[in-house]
């Protein structure tokens, strides 16, 4: 209510200020400078209460005199001119905005040198008050509708209602939509205004036009002009002129792609500026690309599309090209998480291409795709400056995100799920009644989703998006639904998308009221099959359908490998040998490893690990084993041993025992007759054990006097022979006597005995 005092307040405000000041004449405020729109806020004014208003002066600087040869030369004098203007007659208004500041009745005011005026925050009696003032020409709201001006919209617009979106005031305005695609030409007088432009604008992954946004095929032109483009020729091409467009080129100069300048594009969209503190983000994503394949269901990319959508970025993907047959659908659109949008033609029916579900990706609680827009003929921007018509869902796919952009400029708060929501609920109906997999929910319908937007709704989150769990154990998510507009009827809950073998349950299992959470618990069994698997959980009240899509990831249990190196070692009798054994950590296990040996016995040999225990998970240790003298040579089977808890793993090894390096020595005959005078021979015979190679020296005692020896051979190579020779002199003293042969072959020595007769 206005305070009786208000009128009284200004007449003593005023005549204190000018005072001080007898050259001044003091009038009464002059409403005729107040615009209809200021007039009628200060009327709804209560004591002390403030607007915002623009105040223009009278004076002017006289820019057609601006002189100088040069473009710099005369931009400099015009800025020159504009300020001091500004300066020489702002000087009054300026006094009086400080004093009434002072008062507290002035919040705020800024000055402008381009127009010669002020924006000013301030109480209704120094807005009358300024009226006063003969420098002040006009007061204008600060409250403005700014719309583009458009020509005749094309067909494509008319139909799905973009201009019923504008005469609401709603043609984009504060909304930034961004493109993956093949890039944009800034050249083209229908988008280059509308570029946000900045260093956080357009992304090249591949660095080969990092500088300013570029387009080799038009491609990304084209869906960029359904979204945003002006009427530069003539007619209105796109959905929402009033947005802002930036652009991530996913295609290089070859026309291809790679995954890595995908994930590139979707991590810069969601920071173009590197900074997460600044919200810098675009309000919607499109994408008019897809795998070049259909009915198959790629998750290379889902990741980057939950975190769009958990950002509150509704990803709008082309449903694809691959129809007329079912279970076309592709990869990302068929995602849950992503908006899948199909093709009509201006007239509904249905574009033959267009791809069809159900989806591949296992959203058996929808459909695919999830709406329709036209794509039949659709004119739009080309590059350089031309127009271009095309056909195809990448033409479909920015209708629903221009869409989108109308929407959110006028609810820039709806979440993601919101955004949805409204353009499935509010689309026009095509086919079968009901959403079916060829038209999804119907064909886009602008003013449907405004009207969708304020009606009775639910929104569905659940958190986290991805759960993990091992194999025989449990998931859980909490699953939110919100009221929306007044909501407030009961929401059944569902999931779909299950391994075989695994259970789920909600508590409660319907949320009464409108709003509320619910537990949903995944139990698997240990036959399910380590992997990811896309679930969706399904809310339903009455007509009102809401899926969500999060991720059940199963992986094996913790558990350790067990290896050994060599797997045979070889030793002899009373030698040693060793292994080395490793454990090695299988996903994610960390547990200690005990170690043991079994396949020999005390008897034969002792042995110790080094460590005996392994911590922490994975590790090495040393074997080592050392025979005894009796063991008998041969090959033992080992087998080592790794416990953990329950949890056991064994590795087999091979342990070979060969006998002790030796060599035998044999001589015959070994019965000898030499008559005095002559000689006779005997041969000593060299074998080897165990793998023996050294030489072996031999020698004969025991000879009586007037006998000598001597041997063919010596050393002697294992495994030949050396010819002993006995001589005898006359003088040799007849009789039996008993000599000795013996061999020496590195510490092994080894003696025979033979029977020499002298006759």
């Amino acid at each position: 209510m206005r305070s009786p005092l208000s009128i009284g307040a200004v007449v003593v405000v005023f005549v204190s200020l000018f005072a001080a000041s007898p050259a001044r004449t003091v009038n009464r405020p002059n409403n005729d400078k107040l615009d209809p729109i200021v007039q009628s806020t200060l009327a709804q004014l209560g004591w002390g209460e403030m607007t915002t208003v623009i105040v223009t002066l009278r004076d002017r600087a006289d820019l057609a005199s601006i002189g100088g040869k040069t473009r710099p030369a005369r931009l400099k004098a015009a800025i020159m001119a504009l300020q001091d203007r500004a300066t020489q007659s702002q000087a009054g208004t300026r006094a009086l905005l400080r004093a009434r500041a002072r008062q507290g009745k002035v919040a705020r005011t800024s000055s402008f040198w381009i127009f010669n005026g002020f924006s000013v925050t301030a109480t209704e009696d120094v807005i009358r008050e300024l009226t006063m003032l003969p420098e002040v020409e006009s007061i204008a709201s600060d409250r403005v509708t700014v719309v583009p001006t458009v020509g005749t919209p094309e067909p494509n617009l008319t139909a799905v209602g973009s201009p019923a979106a504008w005469s609401l005031g709603a043609t984009g305005q504060g909304v930034v939509v961004a493109s993956l695609d093949s890039g944009v030409d800034l050249s083209h007088p229908d988008l280059a205004s509308r570029w946000r432009g900045g260093s956080n604008s357009w992304f090249d992954p591949y660095g080969q036009h990092a500088g300013s946004p570029v387009d080799l095929t038009g491609h990304g032109t084209g869906t960029m002009g359904v979204m945003v483009g002006g009427d530069a020729g003539g007619t209105s091409i796109g959905i929402a002129p009033g947005s802002q467009w930036i652009a991530a080129r996913i295609f290089n100069d070859s026309g291809t792609s790679t995954a890595t300048a995908i994930h590139a594009a979707f991590q810069w969209v969601l920071d173009p500026d590197g900074n997460p503190s600044t919200a810098d983000a675009p309000n919607v994503v499109n994408n008019s690309w897809s795998y070049s394949y259909g009915g198959a269901c790629n998750q290379a990319f889902r990741p980057d599309v939950q975190a769009l959508r958990a950002a509150g970025i509704v990803p709008v993907f082309a449903a694809g090209n691959f129809g007329p047959g079912s279970t076309t659908s592709v990869s990302p659109a068929n995602y849950p998480e992503a908006l899948a949008v199909g093709a009509v033609n201006n007239a509904d029916t249905i574009y033959s291409a267009s791809s069809r579900g159900p989806s591949a990706c296992g959203e058996a609680s929808t459909s695919y795709p999830e709406i329709v827009a036209p794509g039949v003929g659709i004119r739009t921007a080309g590059r350089y400056g031309t127009y271009q018509t095309l056909s195809g869902t990448s033409l479909a796919a920015p209708h629903v995100a221009g869409a989108l952009a109308l929407l959110l400029s006028a609810h820039p708060n709806l979440s993601a799920s919101q955004q949805e929501s409204a353009l499935e609920q509010g689309a026009r109906d095509l086919g079968l009644v009901g959403r079916d997999n060829t038209f999804g929910f119907g064909r886009l319908d602008v003013l449907g989703a405004f009207n969708a937007a304020s009606t009775p709704d639910f929104s569905l989150s659940a958190a986290p998006s991805s759960s993990a769990t091992t194999v025989g154990g449990s998931a859980a998510y909490s699953v939110a639904v919100s009221a929306l507009n007044g909501f407030a009827a009961d929401v059944a809950l569902s999931v779909s998308g299950l391994p075989a073998s695994a259970a789920a349950g909600f508590s409660p299992v319907t949320v009464t009221g409108g709003s509320g959470a619910s537990q949903l618990i995944v139990s698997t069994s240990s036959s399910v099959a380590p992997g990811t698997y896309p679930l969706t959980i399904t809310a339903t009240s009455g007509s009102l359908n809401h899926t969500l899509g999060v991720s059940l990831v199963v992986s094996a249990p913790a558990d350790f490998g067990l290896s050994a190196t060599p797997s045979s070692a070889t030793t002899t009798v009373g030698g040693n040998a060793a292994y080395s054994v490793a454990v090695s950590s299988l996903n994610g296990f960390s547990g200690n490893v005990a170690l043991s040996l079994s396949g020999l016995s005390a008897g034969q040999a002792v042995w110790s690990f080094t460590p005996t225990t392994i911590t922490g998970g994975s590790g090495s240790s040393q074997l080592g084993i050392a025979t005894i003298a009796t063991m008998a040579p041969g090959t033992y089977p080992l087998t080592v041993t790794g416990e953990s808890g329950a949890t056991t793993r064994t590795v087999q090894l091979t342990f070979v025992v060969n006998p002790n390096p030796d060599f035998t020595l044999g001589v015959s005959p070994g019965a000898i007759s030499v008559r005095r005078a002559s000689q006779s021979t005997t041969t000593v015979s060299i074998g080897a054990t165990g793998g023996f190679v050294s030489t072996v020296t031999v020698s004969v005692s025991g000879l009586p006097s007037g006998v000598t020896a001597t041997f063919s051979s010596n050393p002697v190579t294992p495994g030949g022979q050396s010819t002993l020779t006995l001589r005898a002199s006359r003088s040799a003293p007849r009789g039996t006597y008993t000599i000795t042969i013996t061999g020496v072959g590195g510490v092994k020595t080894h003696s025979q005995t033979a029977t020499l007769t002298v006759t």
